[in-house]
């Protein structure tokens, strides 16, 4: 009898202690599927999120940061707020979320896309431009992997890449070397070289001390710590080519429509380099933006820093042609960087060149003997200084 008891008992506590193990073991299967299933969510987020800004939904402010790309140092870009419709003012379509990867859609063919392709760049860089060579390139760069195909998402890249001005300036002016190489990209993010010196000259103070610092003091201090003057003599001259590679070049015209020191560097054999090209917009682009502008007075016909029209008040829009050409902004600009230091000999001639070089007016086509004539002196007499020195 109490045998009978013992065991019912044993059994009782073994049925209960089963019991529990089940429920332990119940309950670690389902925390441990439960951090699985948190850690996968997790994980699917993350990757949800780089895939996304790899596509450009996520890409709504300029992201800069280095890294490399093979032997090259790069600088990573990522930005969609460059497009000059959505620039000028309240009265143009308004701001809105960009769909660039919305097209080519499935099914385009490649030459249907040739044809989006070249009806954009004629929209950008107008009827005169070699149009056929440029959109040669384009189909080259869209090729990312070089395997002579161009696929849907290779498509869709490069339609995005296209409706930026960088890297339009970067596959047009590829062969020159004033801009930064072109590295690889993938959805709206891309690789370019990176250049050492950065801006071209200026301090970094901190924010109280900018408030309380006049401006004429400001600049005279930016142009303290700046390389010797045949060093910047050469960084000017390469800005000098560089405007003459933007004016009437194989693939248009194009306008530097922010000409601050922060828009240049140069390298550590001080040639110059244009590391933001965003505000560097095609002529034809710039122009039919501009005559959709309303306005009451000139300044509201202004793109970028530098790029100013008129307004025409009787039709309250601005005017198409810009009141200053590249060059005379450029030397607007950069004229204390580059008589700080001047020989003394030379200062003199320089200060009058830069001072023609400033009152250029218009358009550079229609005063395009002057325009070349001086920028051609400059370049004369700064070389004719530096020749002679290592800094060349």
């Amino acid at each position: 009898m109490a045998r009978g008891l013992f065991s019912r008992a044993w059994l009782s506590k073994t049925y209960h202690f089963q019991a529990r193990l089940s429920y332990i073991r119940v309950k670690y299967l389902f925390l441990t599927w439960l951090a699985v299933f948190v850690s996968s969510w997790v994980v699917y987020v993350q990757y949800s999120t780089y895939s996304e800004l790899c596509r450009g939904r996520e890409c709504k402010s300029i992201i800069v940061y280095t890294g490399s790309w093979g032997d090259h140092d790069g600088v990573i870009k990522c930005h969609l707020t460059d497009i000059l419709h959505y620039e000028l003012g309240d009265e143009l379509e308004p701001k809105k979320e960009v769909a660039l990867f919305d097209k080519p859609t499935r099914g385009t063919s490649v030459e249907k896309f040739k044809e989006m392709v070249a009806s954009h760049l004629k929209a950008k860089v107008g009827e005169q431009a070699n149009l056929s060579s440029l959109v040669g390139l384009i189909f080259s760069l869209a090729d990312s992997n070089k395997d002579g195909h161009i696929s849907l998402p290779e498509a869709k890249s490069t339609w995005a890449l296209l409706q930026l001005n960088e890297v339009l300036l970067a596959v047009v002016l590829q062969d020159r070397e004033h801009t930064p190489r072109l590295l690889g990209f993938c959805g709206d993010l891309y690789v370019v070289e990176r250049v050492p010196h950065t801006p071209l000259y200026g301090l970094s103070l901190p924010w109280p001390m900018e408030l309380w610092i006049p401006t004429g003091m400001r600049r005279n201090m930016d142009q303290w710590f700046t390389p010797s003057w045949p060093r910047k003599a050469k960084i000017f001259i390469g800005l000098l080519e560089l405007i003459e590679d933007i004016f009437h070049g194989t693939f248009g015209s194009f306008l530097m429509c922010d000409m601050r020191a922060s828009t240049f560097g140069y390298t550590n054999r001080h040639d110059l380099r244009l590391v933001d090209g965003r505000r560097v917009v095609a002529e034809e682009a710039f122009k039919q933006a501009m005559i959709l502008q309303r306005c009451e007075d000139d300044k509201d016909c202004v793109y970028g820093v530098d790029c100013r029209t008129s307004c025409n008040r009787a039709e309250h829009r601005c005017n198409a042609e810009v009141a200053q050409p590249n060059l005379a902004r450029a030397c607007g600009a950069l004229k204390d960087y580059l008589l700080r230091g001047a020989p003394v000999h030379l200062q003199k001639e320089l200060d009058k060149q830069l001072f023609a070089c400033m009152a250029l007016k218009g358009s550079a086509e229609q005063m395009e003997m002057e325009h070349s004539l001086i920028l051609n002196n400059l370049k004369t007499l700064l070389w004719k200084q530096i020749s002679h020195t290592n800094d060349s």
